[in-house]
């Protein structure tokens, strides 16, 4: 507005706003549908979450996305059920087939209650409140249980429709090991796994000889990871299956530092998913990029006010990020859907994610 106002312009606070947010529908469809098509089609999306603020109050921004597409949803909290419900691309519906139940028996929902909604002939649900309800109907309230058995059996229902819209068919979810990222196939960033050798402190030379040479053991390692992408083969595939376990299983003396390669040894199948897709990145630094114009926007404008203004702001920011992706100018995709006189046309951006082709 003090730009706008500088320049001669006579332009309320309002009107501006009314300018940003209002009748913005069809590019908040087109970024979810970016969302949707990068699901559908994508074989890795890497994650990412920071601090946000919505009307006020502490929120998650997360981010998700790959080299062909980025997007971004707010929510009030971070954990894995509102993950999922962020990776349903704006569906609304509840699903329970055999991907959902699948989910509920990893995470350890009790069996009878499994059996109460597999046996139940309504498996589809339009919205929250229809599944709250059938909830109720099936006493999931009363089972005791340590874990939460209608979260459970919620986030399993947010899986069974993610999976029947044909989202994330065989897709990699990479994270920082956040545990909300914890669905479908998994993998791990090695920069944040040898941050946390890095980051370890030590208290005689000793300690710190042994972290240096852990250090260097894993930083070859990852090395010789990248030159496996570019040359995949099963002997190369056991041999660094065999290295892992001599690098992470190893006794230096130094008691935490032990405990951490034993730590990191448990999530091998999670480190060492590149050696079976060799097309996925080895770090979430894509992600961590992608999330830093959020953190740049809240460090100037704060948080957000209004539900349209959120949107908006998410909206606008994946657009442009995505934009950038594909080598398009974010003002010719501006132009192209104001309609303004010798714009470049733009194709629908949901298509161009869509016939992307793999790195």
């Amino acid at each position: 507005m003090e730009l706008l106002q500088a320049l001669g312009v006579a332009i309320s606070k309002r009107q501006l706003m009314r300018l940003l947010i209002a009748d913005k529908e069809p590019f908040l469809a087109e970024a979810r549908d970016v969302l949707r098509a990068g699901l559908a089609s994508a074989a890795w999306i890497s994650v990412d979450d920071t601090g946000a603020r919505h009307q006020g109050r502490n929120a998650i921004c997360t981010q998700i996305g790959n080299e062909h597409f980025a997007w971004f949803g707010t929510t009030s909290s971070k954990s894995r059920l509102s993950f999922l419900e962020l990776l349903r691309a704006g569906h609304t519906d509840y699903v329970v087939n055999a991907e959902a139940l699948a989910y509920m028996r990893q995470r350890a929902l009790p069996q009878h209650a499994i059996a109460r909604l597999a046996d139940h002939p309504d498996k589809h649900f339009a919205d929250e409140q229809a599944w709250r309800r059938h909830l109720r109907r099936l006493d999931f309230q009363q089972i005791k249980h340590s874990l939460d058995p209608p979260r459970l059996a919620t986030e399993g229902a947010l899986w069974g429709a993610i999976r029947a819209h044909g989202l994330l068919p065989d897709t990699v979810v990479l994270s920082d090991d956040a545990g909300q990222f914890q669905v479908a196939r998994h993998a791990l960033c090695w920069v944040h796994a040898e941050r946390l050798v890095h980051k370890l402190d030590t208290f005689c030379e000793a300690h710190r000889k042994a972290q240096k040479h852990v250090r260097s053991l894993i930083c070859r390692f990852y090395g010789d990871l990248k030159a496996y992408k570019r040359q995949p083969s099963r002997r190369r595939k056991a041999q660094m299956q065999a290295r892992f376990d001599r690098i992470f299983r190893r006794r230096t003396g130094f008691a935490m530092l032990d405990r951490l390669l034993a730590r990191l040894h448990a999530n091998k199948a999670e480190l060492l998913t590149v050696l079976d897709r060799p097309e996925i990145p080895l770090h979430t630094n894509g992600s961590e990029n992608d999330i830093r114009c959020q953190v740049i926007k809240r460090k100037i404008s704060g948080g957000t006010r209004s539900q349209a203004g959120r949107s908006c702001r998410n909206a606008f920011l994946a657009l442009n990020k995505t934009c950038q992706k594909l080598r398009i100018s974010f003002w010719d995709y501006l132009g192209a859907r104001l309609d303004i006189i010798d714009a470049p046309n733009v194709p629908y951006l949901p298509h161009i994610v869509t016939s992307s082709p793999e790195p």
